[in-house]
């Protein structure tokens, strides 16, 4: 470590410049898993808030809640306890005179369900009729108020925004929720014996009494949302050819180092200095740059999620980016391997010799 350090301080341009390019890799990687999981996030705000296990649609839905339909004798048939919850949802666009259009996702509860029970509130109340509506914080950023009266798709009747929601968002489209009539009507449906869209449970082994029906776990039907996997799978692959470019990067740097260096090593090897004590400089030495970088990297990071527009969704997950930050630490390691392996080898005389 102590010829690492003194290495280190005599080429502070050549060092300083790897450090720099590995808190650049570091700070892009920590960006685009923030990114990842801002985005997975909003797929997924208003399913985690019910803290539901399972949901049941109709088999033939190909696992879309929109495209579900469940009838009431359908419903009737599953004995519904105080675990599971009717929910009836539909694409809208919610508007409002003076204001922007929003497309939302409109989401039908019932008042004696859990889901509504467990609505959180941040301003306002929750909703009382069939005219009222509770939406998520993306309508007040947008500037929608409390007693704003909103109509949604082409349908004239007016709902009334009575109250405010946190991380309440569906298919990245904000919610809003409002009663299972509404839903209906809003879905052209209200002579129709239909009980909603998806049935959602507490109970991660509750099954379906019917077989028009289908249980699903949430996993599985979160993975099946539009896009989701995709999206996730891009980032996973974005993250994953940094994390290589790092390997690259650093044995590519340390290796060109070495060899310029080779001839000091090679004196210090005839002086009697071991092989395993130079190794192990090389590996130190890149451990203190990949831990500087990662460093600098994780401090940027943090400022620009500090400072980055509130519409821009980013979330930082500490125990991932620690994970993530230990894998670059091993590819730190890895990519002293080849000039440590060139070290170990080295002939003393045919260095200083030629």
């Amino acid at each position: 470590m102590y010829l690492a350090l003194k290495e280190i301080r005599h080429e502070k341009l050549r060092y300083g410049l790897i450090i720099a390019m590995v808190a650049l890799i570091a700070y892009l990687i920590f960006i685009l898993t923030g990114l990842a999981f801002g985005l997975a996030g909003e797929n997924t705000q208003a399913i985690n808030s019910w803290d539901a296990k399972s949901v049941v649609l109709n088999k033939d839905s190909n696992i879309n809640l929109s495209q579900s339909t469940i009838t009431n004798a359908q419903a009737k048939d599953d004995k519904l306890s105080d675990k599971e919850s009717v929910i009836g949802s539909t694409p809208v666009v919610a508007k409002h005179k003076g204001q922007e259009k929003i497309s939302a996702q409109f989401v039908g509860i019932k008042k004696s369900e859990f889901i509504y029970k467990g609505l959180k509130i941040s301003a306002g109340h929750k909703a009382r009729n069939n005219h009222q509506v509770v939406v998520d914080e993306k309508f007040k950023t947008d500037g929608y108020k409390l007693g704003d009266k909103v109509t949604l798709n082409s349908v004239s009747d007016k709902y009334e925004i009575v109250g405010f929601t946190k991380n309440a968002k569906l298919n990245i489209a904000p919610v809003i929720y409002g009663s299972l009539p509404t839903w209906k009507h809003l879905r052209g449906m209200d002579r129709v014996p239909i009980a909603g869209s998806a049935i959602v449970s507490k109970n991660a082994k509750y099954s379906a009494h019917n077989s028009q029906l289908k249980t699903y776990s949430m996993n599985e039907f979160i993975n099946k949302l539009p896009g989701y996997s995709a999206q996730n799978t891009t980032f996973g692959f974005m993250i994953g050819f940094l994390m290589i470019i790092s390997l690259v990067i650093i044995a590519v740097f340390l290796y060109i180092l070495t060899m310029q260096a080779l001839p000091t090593y090679a004196v210090l090897r005839a002086q009697g200095i071991p092989a395993r004590a130079l190794v192990t400089t090389i590996t130190s030495q890149s451990l203190i740059l990949m831990a500087s970088g990662i460093i600098i990297g994780g401090l940027l990071a943090a400022l620009t999620g500090s400072l980055i527009p509130v519409g821009v969704p980013m979330a930082f997950d500490i125990p991932v980016l620690t994970w993530i930050s230990i894998g670059l630490m091993i590819m730190g390691v890895i990519g002293a391997a080849i000039p440590a392996q060139k070290i170990a080898t080295v002939d003393p005389v045919s260095v200083i010799g030629g």
